[in-house]
């Protein structure tokens, strides 16, 4: 006999709105951790790395809210989540810019900390998120973000120590220009993913 409780999807809901929940609080608390950081330090890269935190959390939340919703809200979700990492990723090459006109060297021995904390903790969120993500569009999203944070901290870090090598910007704004590269690369992905998905459920639609 079959069981048509569904108690099994509201089981794996649950599941997802705890990763997500847990994963939302860490990004944004290096959010806030690494704005702190990158304006105290003079560092492009961590500002960067810290509006990268934000879109994630932007992501997660909307991820969040789309759980359980018809596909319809998920994929339009999943949509504002690109739109967002687009939007954030030219954000972060305006900072990169203004910075390379002004003045001040960035510290890259508190690059190299913070970047090492946030390192640490996207490790533990793409851990988590890894655990999901075969399922809808908005995981798939949360994982690529995820992976390119990890990508992001290890940038930040290999800066720092060029900075400290150095006594150079230099690595700093290509860091932050790199990282810039990666969170628009991931907004694009995710709505080149979302048209598909997308394209999917208007065929199965006009079959059925």
């Amino acid at each position: 006999m079959t069981d048509d409780c569904g108690c099994e999807f509201d089981a794996v809901n649950d599941q997802q709105r705890s990763t997500l929940r847990i994963v939302l609080a860490i990004n944004a608390t290096m959010f806030i951790a690494e704005v702190i950081a990158g304006l105290l330090a003079g560092s492009t890269g961590l500002l960067a790395d810290s509006l990268d935190m934000l879109a994630d959390a932007s992501v997660y939340a909307i991820s969040l809210y789309a759980i359980g919703r018809g596909s319809g809200i998920r994929l339009k979700a999943a949509t504002a989540s690109g739109v967002l990492q687009i939007v954030l990723g030219f954000g972060i090459l305006i900072e990169a810019a203004r910075r390379f006109f002004g003045d001040g060297e960035p510290i890259g021995f508190a690059m190299m900390v913070v970047g090492g904390v946030a390192l640490v903790a996207n490790a533990i969120c793409l851990k988590m998120i890894s655990k999901h993500k075969r399922g809808d569009v908005n995981f798939r999203a949360s994982y690529i973000f995820s992976a390119n944070d990890v990508i992001a901290n290890i940038g930040v870090i290999i800066s720092g120590a060029l900075v400290l090598w150095t006594g150079s910007q230099v690595p700093d704004l290509v860091t932050g220009i790199l990282i810039a590269t990666v969170v628009l690369k991931g907004g694009i992905r995710i709505l080149a993913e979302t048209k598909q998905e997308s394209g999917h459920q208007e065929t199965d639609e006009k079959r059925g």
